[in-house]
């Protein structure tokens, strides 16, 4: 019961034995006990590291019990203070954990932070592309997938379009042919064109998108809904590599004139921008829903587009369309046959 102060059995065993014999020598406690003397030996030197034991001064030789209440109380003590001082060190040593977590778990947020940056709601959306128009310097790029405009958004974007322009920001945006359906939307990019945003179109974009000065790239969390969240990426490689796709994508559109595209003049001439996109979509085993997004139009009218394309083709399948297609050598990579 002694072993929280340091004192093992056999050292209690003989420090007691000694107290109950005063008068004992190592082999008396020896004969007592009935230990060897070199375990008793063993035993007395950790009782005198411990002092409980201590030279007699009547009897030089001899050794003598010191008294319980001042040999184990004075154990008592000592370790009591060495309980205190540890729990003072780790007292200390908490504090300095739980500085290390805090700055770990800092470093860590900051890094994710400079990698991709989570918004929710459209408020949050406007307000971080409003503070980074502000800051933006060079260069604007942006997808405006989603076919017509609409007015909210053709309000909203007016103002920052005029704010670069004074800046001298370079702006190039690329919007689907789809938004030629609609007048307001025409329109829109028609004064897009006249305060210095260079526009594109093509007929499909996978997303919305915007890249501010090769640092920030703001997307949508979810395509079908661009209010619900959005994330901001800044890693250079991830811009990067975004810019890269915007290149193609630009250099594959057509160059906004305010006029509608003009129409195919012949059945054997290459097939149009939507129609070809539409292919590419089917093939790839989209449902006519995420084509008709993709396409910025109607479920109706991606249909029609769709079922026109197979009309054309001669095709009573998706499959045989793609095929006909390809024998025709309208698809990127195929020669007719």
């Amino acid at each position: 019961m002694f072993e929280p102060l340091g004192l093992g059995a056999p050292a209690a065993e003989v420090y007691r034995a000694m107290l109950s014999k005063p008068d004992g020598g190592v082999g008396d406690l020896a004969e007592f006990l009935g230990w060897p003397l070199e375990r008793i030996r063993s035993a007395l030197d950790e009782c005198a590291r411990l002092s409980l034991i201590k030279p007699s001064w009547g009897e030089p030789g001899r050794l003598r019990a010191v008294s319980p209440e001042i040999g184990l109380q004075a154990l008592l003590v000592r370790r009591e203070d060495e309980f205190l001082e540890k729990q003072q060190q780790i007292a200390v040593t908490r504090v300095e954990v739980a500085r290390f977590i805090d700055e770990y778990v800092t470093s860590q947020e900051a890094r994710r932070r400079s990698v991709v940056d989570r918004l929710d709601g459209i408020d949050e959306i406007r307000s971080r592309i409003d503070e980074l128009t502000q800051s933006c310097t060079s260069e604007l790029l942006t997808f405006a997938s989603g076919g017509p405009q609409s007015e909210d958004g053709r309000k909203a974007s007016r103002p920052l379009c005029e704010e670069l322009a004074a800046r001298g920001v370079v702006m190039r945006s690329i919007y689907q042919d789809s938004v030629h359906n609609d007048p307001g939307s025409v329109e829109h990019l028609r004064w897009l064109h006249q305060h210095g945003d260079q526009v594109r179109t093509t007929a499909s974009l996978p997303t919305r998108m915007l890249i501010f000065d090769r640092t920030h790239a703001v997307l949508p969390i979810d395509p079908d809904d661009t209010a619900v969240g959005a994330v901001v990426l800044c890693g250079q490689g991830v811009i990067a590599t975004l810019r890269e796709f915007f290149g193609l994508v630009w250099e594959n559109a057509i160059p906004f004139s305010g006029a509608r595209p003009a129409p195919r003049e012949s059945e054997s001439e290459e097939l149009s921008g939507q129609e070809l996109a539409v292919l590419r979509l089917l093939g790839e085993g989209l449902t006519d829903e995420v084509v008709a997004r993709k396409l910025g139009v109607s479920v109706r009218t991606g249909r029609r587009v769709t079922a026109e394309l197979m009309a054309r083709l001669g095709a009573r399948s998706r499959f045989q369309a793609g095929m006909r297609a390809a024998q025709l050598g309208w698809l990127p990579g195929s020669e007719a046959v």
